[in-house]
């Protein structure tokens, strides 16, 4: 599931950069969707496109720009809490019978893809201070 290697952290055989444009990708791409299938009847469809867009672009800058990595990943996991917390919604919605699949379906990725991701940032952070203090030793 995750390893360590000299180039960086990997969970899932990806670094991070990479697993924030994936999640933030389907994060994106699944509320357009979201939006389409509901007639675009609500903007609130459009709420993971919205946390998932900036995760995407963090990730794309943290490629881009080594030298900012540190600052970009720290955006994305902001936007990867504030989705798995939106989430948490979830078993509220759930017990609420007019719910619709759609809603079902966008808390259920928000709640796994953002605590996910949010917990692969949490361990990169954390082997990155590790390494980095190995290295002054």
């Amino acid at each position: 599931m995750k390893e360590m290697t000299d180039m960086g952290y990997k969970m899932f055989g990806m670094e991070m950069p990479l697993m924030s444009i994936i999640v933030g990708g389907l994060l994106s791409a699944w509320g357009v969707a979201a939006y389409v299938i509901s007639d675009m009847a609500s903007f609130t469809a459009l709420i993971p496109t919205i946390m998932g867009t900036p995760i995407a672009v963090m990730g794309s800058a943290a490629a881009q720009m080594p030298s900012r990595r540190k600052l970009f990943m720290h955006i994305a996991v902001i936007f990867g809490l504030l989705c798995a917390l939106g989430g948490l919604r979830l078993p509220m919605i759930l017990m609420d019978s007019d719910s619709s699949g759609i809603l079902i379906t966008s808390h259920v990725l928000l709640l796994v893809l953002g605590g996910v991701y949010t917990f692969a940032c949490v361990q990169s952070f954390r082997w990155a201070r590790k390494n980095a203090e190995s290295t002054i030793e």
